[in-house]
């Protein structure tokens, strides 16, 4: 085993690994890149070709090519050197049937089954007919594995058999039942198959939908809870969607298999779909980990909005930008794409946050002012309260406002008074246990303090070269303003001791960096930000004491502060 990893490390470059998933700069002799398990502006990612490893310096995730898939992919340490061992055209040894693991066999009936219905699909001309009737080119259908399960009580069964698995083995993942009479027979029959996709794309489930409707059998059938299949957990198509979805910083949900397929073979490869369930806080925990923004596209009828808006109660409760893509009535993305593929870029084109789409959908309906008034207060604020950010929250009051010829004044008192929805906050994202650290960037302290040690840095940093693209004193006269003398003096004293690692970070990805002095500036604007949220988030605390004190000299005092601080923090946005 040691003998292949050193020979796929002596093929295959970290960046050039790395640079498949990421989009690298050159950054003097190393790469640096937005780091792919923390959402970041500024790249803290940190690759070193001669080390042949990567650090991010925001959140502490480190390792080299083999970390790196096995991290990225979802994958345990044999799937990571299979999948390099491919890319670098390394044989690796066979393994011996003793070290298959139960679910390597588990594994092996799925991919039969797949081959099985794929094979069937060629042979079924109606089946074929109305796959490609849908829309779907055969290169797609290929691509996806789509097949067929004949209408049939025992083929697959008795395929599987002559394969060498077992009975209990096909029982486990869900391709057969027994009957009363203890007979077994094909749980899908008579129905078009898309194979489900772990994040490494193998095959851990199925999803048929029926071909000829009946008013015995459900539309779609689905694959059970399995060793293999979390349906809570597994989103369809995000094997392929997961590099999509970092380089373009945003995914788009929708509900059903053929939405999905029909969204990716029109180029828009970012899409995923939920598998047999609605959108789980597991579930929408991935797609965070690549992309903090989603668009929902769920068909426009009383069901799709209803889906729609759970998940974005869901998905607003953990931090994320949630948009809604407004389809025409009575349409779904698979349809609209197949009949008006214009429609469907525009659809996500204009897609609108979803405070601004319910605010949209209010003033639409033309009540009276005072109705529409007690409408955003029972409607729309409460997804403003979910809203983590204060900027938002400010950004989002100000803009209520203007639509509705609404006080400012009048919606923060109407907010401190209503409730968010109740949601489920998953314990970490993802569902396990978050990488290398990642979880502490997310927490607002830590964050500004990370900001403050990166421009001390880089002040030690030009401190110490002869050509200084930046007057390092008067950065230090800055930060003080900023921080305040004793918070100044406590962070000198104890970043002294760390002045090489931090020049060393500064140095590795600020080097040769054309944008230095903008970069700084950005800085800044983000360590602000960042103080008067704290300061926002304090005062709203003591507001709340002031009123369970029923202290109305106080309470007018932190209200008025509270509002300085939210146009303060409402125009920050404008100068970075």
């Amino acid at each position: 085993m040691s003998s292949s990893v050193d020979l796929i490390k002596e093929k295959l470059e970290v960046q050039d690994v790395l640079g498949t998933y990421l989009k690298l700069e050159k950054a003097g002799s190393n790469f640096k890149a937005k780091c792919p398990f923390h959402n970041e502006k500024t790249p803290s990612f940190f690759i070193s070709p001669d080390r042949g490893t990567y650090y991010c310096f925001g959140c502490g995730a480190k390792g080299d090519i083999f970390t790196f898939v096995q991290e990225f992919e979802g994958l345990d340490f044999r799937g990571a050197l299979k999948v390099l061992a491919g890319r670098a055209g390394v044989e690796l040894e066979p393994e011996h049937a003793s070290e298959r693991t139960e679910k390597d066999r588990l594994y092996g009936v799925l991919e039969q089954a797949t081959f099985f219905f794929q094979k069937h699909l060629e042979d079924h001309v109606e089946a074929k007919k109305y796959i490609l009737g849908r829309g779907l080119t055969e290169s797609t259908i290929k691509e996806w594995r789509i097949g067929y399960a004949p209408l049939e009580w025992r083929l697959l069964h008795d395929f599987l058999l002559e394969k060498g698995f077992t009975k209990q083995e096909m029982e486990r993942v869900g391709l057969i039942k027994k009957s009363e009479k203890g007979d077994h027979y094909d749980v899908f029959r008579g129905r078009i198959m898309f194979p489900i996709f772990d994040v490494g794309g193998k095959v851990i489930a199925f999803s048929g939908r029926i071909l000829v409707t009946d008013d015995k059998s459900p539309k779609y059938l689905n694959t059970p809870e399995t060793i293999l299949f979390n349906k809570s957990a597994t989103l369809y198509g995000l094997h392929k969607a997961k590099v999509d979805i970092r380089r373009k910083d945003y995914s788009i949900i929708v509900e059903g298999q053929m939405d999905l397929v029909m969204s990716h073979q029109a180029g828009f490869g970012n899409t995923v779909a939920s598998s047999g369930t609605a959108f789980t806080a597991e579930h929408l925990g991935k797609l965070k980990r690549l992309s903090n923004r989603i668009i929902m596209a769920f068909d426009a009828d009383g069901a799709g909005f209803t889906a729609a808006n759970k998940s974005a109660q869901l998905a607003l409760s953990l931090g994320m930008e949630v948009k809604i893509a407004p389809l025409p009535k009575g349409s779904d993305p698979a349809e609209l794409i197949r009949t008006n593929i214009s429609q469907w870029t525009g659809a996500l084109k204009n897609a609108l946050h979803i405070i601004d789409f319910y605010m949209h959908a209010l003033l639409a309906q033309k009540k009276d002012p005072r109705n529409i008034g007690k409408e955003i207060q029972s409607k729309v604020l409460p997804y403003v309260a979910m809203l983590e950010s204060s900027i938002e929250r400010s950004h989002f009051i100000s803009r209520i406002a203007q639509l509705a010829h609404i006080k400012e004044d009048a919606l923060w008192e109407d907010l401190r008074l209503v409730q968010a929805p109740q949601t489920v906050r998953p314990i970490p994202a993802d569902g396990a246990p978050v990488l290398n650290g990642a979880a502490s960037s997310a927490n607002p302290s830590f964050r500004k303090h990370s900001i403050e040690k990166k421009i001390i840095g880089i002040c030690f940093w030009q401190q110490g070269v002869p050509d200084k693209q930046l007057k390092p004193d008067e950065l230090m006269q800055r930060l003080k303003a900023i921080v305040g003398d004793e918070e100044y003096e406590t962070l000198m004293t104890s970043t002294e001791p760390q002045r090489s690692e931090l020049i060393f970070e500064v140095e590795a990805y600020y080097e040769n960096s054309e944008t230095l002095l903008q970069e700084v500036e950005e800085l800044f604007a983000h360590l602000q930000e960042e103080r008067l949220k704290e300061e926002f988030t304090r005062t709203m605390s003591e507001l709340a004491r002031a009123e369970s004190a029923k202290d109305s000299k106080e309470i007018e005092k932190l209200l008025a502060h509270c509002q300085l601080l939210s146009k303060q923090i409402a125009a920050l946005p404008q100068r970075k």
